[in-house]
């Protein structure tokens, strides 16, 4: 079977190895960020609101930190705005009764606004408008929604017919002019765009946890039980996907796949391991 290799992407500075990563991700123009904190929360405790660290790093190498200040998401997804603010999200809204569950901060790191997107948050991606894409895992039947970055609900999967019952999104994909999906349980493979019905094609590939698509080709990431680093490919037809190859994804230095984190930004798949400083990447349209 054939293998493919990670590239190196982005790499968080030396100099805050020392602190808790709390979460990472790529947003919509290549930049890594990493939101750090001086210690790990406490298993099975309330977390207090805390300071933190964002550090973001550009495709070029450069990078900046920006303190943010009364952070309160104990498992915070995160991104950041067009317009140079942050967004920090806690993945469950169950202690959040005040609508202050994802948090939206200015450039300079200050609180400008607080709304509630739902609980059980799988996936929290901005794409190039400042729009907030939010895909939920099973214990919310929610599916995938996008939101403003002022908490006004715009779009929700319920309004698509064909795609069968949303009841998980196992992969979301969110670039400049559109979204990508594959969601449990049938996995179909959902083009969502400004303005248009969204266009499902059925798919075979079942479990993938990351989508990329390029001129006519997708790539999924991941599957069950050892199909957690398969790269399958295939063609996209008026309604389906059509499966062309199956290989595995490996680290730059050829080893396999261990725990992960990945993002899917239109031809690219990003994916980072422990212990969660650098993010590499597979171009589908390398």
């Amino acid at each position: 079977m054939q293998k493919t290799a990670l590239v190196p992407h982005a790499r968080l500075p030396r100099a805050y190895h020392s602190r808790h990563v709390l979460g990472s991700t790529v947003d919509a123009f290549g930049a890594a960020h990493w939101l750090l904190a001086d210690r790990a929360p406490e298993p099975g405790t309330d977390h207090p609101p805390y300071d933190a660290l964002f550090v973001s790093v550009h495709e070029d190498g450069g990078a900046e930190v920006t303190e943010l200040s009364a952070v309160r998401a104990r498992w915070p997804h995160l991104d950041r705005l067009p317009d140079g603010g942050f967004v920090v999200a806690s993945s469950r809204a169950r202690r959040y009764q005040d609508g202050d569950q994802v948090q939206v901060f200015d450039a300079l790191g200050r609180e400008s606004r607080t709304f509630s997107v739902g609980d059980a948050i799988e996936h929290l991606l901005v794409d190039a408008t400042g729009d907030l894409w939010v895909g939920h895992f099973d214990e919310n039947p929610a599916g995938i929604r996008r939101w403003s970055a002022t908490g006004r609900l715009l779009w929700s999967s319920h309004q698509v017919s064909g795609a069968g019952w949303i009841m998980d999104c196992y992969a979301l994909n969110v670039s400049a002019s559109v979204t990508w999906a594959c969601p449990y349980t049938d996995f179909p493979l959902l083009e969502i765009r400004p303005d248009r019905e969204v266009r499902v094609r059925a798919n075979t590939v079942r479990g993938a946890k990351a989508v990329a698509v390029h001129a006519g080709e997708v790539a999924f990431l991941g599957g069950y039980g050892e199909d957690h680093d398969r790269l399958a490919r295939g063609e996209l037809s008026g309604t389906s996907v059509e499966p062309t190859d199956i290989g595995r994804l490996t680290l730059p230095d050829g080893a396999p796949l261990g725990r992960r984190r990945v993002v899917g930004r239109g031809s690219r798949i990003y994916v980072q391991v422990e212990p969660y400083t650098e993010w590499c990447v597979f171009d589908l349209s390398g």
